[in-house]
């Protein structure tokens, strides 16, 4: 069964398999990775991004996914990761600039397992915005209602048969896949 994932999942971040909501981003990602190379050390990392966020910017503005008109007041509440804003009565929009991955192309690696492992909470990438030179991805997501309690026991049943361990708290790793999920609840 993991061969059977990890084979899955390769195909859903190489663009060879869909996955929910995941065709744009894995054109992106494609698109990053044409002739892309890690940096060997922190400024090469430095440079690397910096390119990489330069490319993405001119990808942005080749296919028109600038969103210049969000609704700052629908602004809900932000994290150490994203800000998030109403849409509409049915679906909220959350802002990143991916300061928690070493790339654009890791953050878009995961939105898609994102995407893959919980498609009932699937985030559709709609457009990007900047902020004081800060580059943002824009995310719609439905609107989660919260009307009971989330069974823990059940979240890890599901982790545990998708070859997850629980190594802290409500943190997750698959050894096999070199997945890490963190502050899972």
């Amino acid at each position: 069964m993991h061969n059977h994932l990890r084979d899955e999942l390769h195909n859903i971040l190489s663009g060879k398999s869909e996955v929910r909501f995941g065709t744009i981003i894995q054109t992106i990602s494609c698109y990053l990775s044409n002739g892309s190379q890690a940096g060997s050390n922190a400024e090469n990392e430095k440079h690397h991004n910096e390119k990489e966020t330069e490319k993405l910017e001119n990808f942005i503005s080749d296919k028109n996914l600038w969103i210049n008109d969000l609704d700052i007041s629908q602004y809900v509440s932000e994290g150490a990761e994203q800000k998030v804003y109403l849409k509409d009565s049915e679906h909220v929009l959350k802002l990143n600039g991916a300061i928690y991955y070493n790339s654009w192309k890791d953050y878009f690696h995961n939105l898609l397992l994102r995407n893959y492992f919980f498609s009932d909470t699937a985030y559709e990438l709609i457009g990007f915005t900047k902020d004081n030179d800060i580059l943002y991805a824009i995310v719609k997501q439905n609107y989660v209602s919260v009307t009971s309690t989330t069974d823990l026991q059940q979240v890890k049943d599901f982790l545990t048969n998708n070859g997850f361990q629980n190594n802290r708290n409500n943190d997750y790793i698959n050894p096999e896949l070199g997945i890490i999920l963190e502050e899972f609840t």
